[in-house]
C-alpha cells in the first residue's frame, strides 16, 4: 500500500517550507551583517546569562551560518573559573542528546551530521542550554533541522532553554507539534524575550 503525501496546507508541509526558506535567507545574508547581528546577540547574552548564572552551560557549534557563540563561551569560561561549558553529542538517533565538557582547544570529532563534538570529556548535565533557531515564533517555539533532538532532550532533563537566532528567523507561527518544547528565552540581535515559563 502506497503512503499518501500530507496535504499541502498541513503543519508538516508548512514547517518544511518555513525551515527551507529560513535556512536559505540566513545563508544568503552577508557575512558583515551576520557579524554585526552576532555582536549584538553576544551583548544580550552577557546580561541574560549573567542573570541566570549557570554552573554548566551547553552551546552548539555553529552550523549553516548560525550565530557563532564559541568566542563568547570562551570569554564566559575565562570569567567564571568554576563553571563548565559543554557541547551536545548524538549517541543514538531517537534518544535525548548527551553533553560532554568542552574547553578551548579540546580535540573535536565530526558527528553524523557534520557537527563537531568533544572526542573526550566528562558527561555533564547543563543548567542552561543555548539552542540555535532556524525559525521561531513569539511563543518561543522553534524549528530546528527536523531531527527532534532538542525536544527529546528538553523533555528528559530540567534545564533552561535559550533560543539563539537572527531576527530574520522570526515567524508569525511555526506550527508546533504536541511534542515540541518552547524556549524559556529567545535572544536575537534585537533583544531578549521570555518564552515559556
Amino acid at each position: 500500500m502506497m503512503s499518501q503525501s500530507p496535504p499541502p496546507d498541513s503543519p508538516a508541509v508548512r514547517r518544511g517550507m518555513i525551515r527551507k526558506r529560513a535556512l536559505a535567507v540566513r545563508e544568503a545574508a552577508p557575512i558583515e551583517k551576520r557579524a554585526m547581528w552576532e555582536a549584538a546577540i553576544m551583548g544580550h547574552l552577557d546580561t541574560l546569562i549573567g542573570q541566570l548564572a549557570p554552573h554548566v552551560l551547553a552551546f552548539c557549534w555553529p552550523h549553516r551560518a548560525e550565530a557563532d557563540c564559541c568566542k563568547w563561551v570562551e570569554q564566559w569560561l575565562s570569567e567564571n573559573a568554576n563553571c563548565i561549558a559543554a557541547l551536545p553529542v548524538v549517541e543514538r538517533q531517537d534518544a535525548p542528546l548527551v553533553f560532554r565538557r568542552w574547553t578551548p582547544g579540546a580535540e573535536l570529532t565530526l558527528g553524523a551530521h557534520g557537527i563537531p563534538f568533544p572526542s573526550q570529556g566528562e558527561r555533564v548535565t547543563p543548567d542552561v542550554m543555548l539552542i540555535p533557531l532556524n525559525a521561531f515564533d513569539a511563543r518561543g517555539y522553534r524549528l530546528g533541522y527536523g531531527g527532534g533532538y532538542f525536544d527529546r532532550t528538553l523533555a528528559a532533563i530540567k534545564t533552561v532553554a535559550v533560543g539563539i537566532g537572527f531576527e530574520l528567523a522570526r515567524e508569525r507561527d511555526v506550527f508546533p507539534q504536541p511534542h515540541d518544547c518552547a524556549m524559556n528565552w529567545i535572544v536575537t540581535e534585537a533583544g531578549v524575550w521570555e518564552g515559556r515559563n
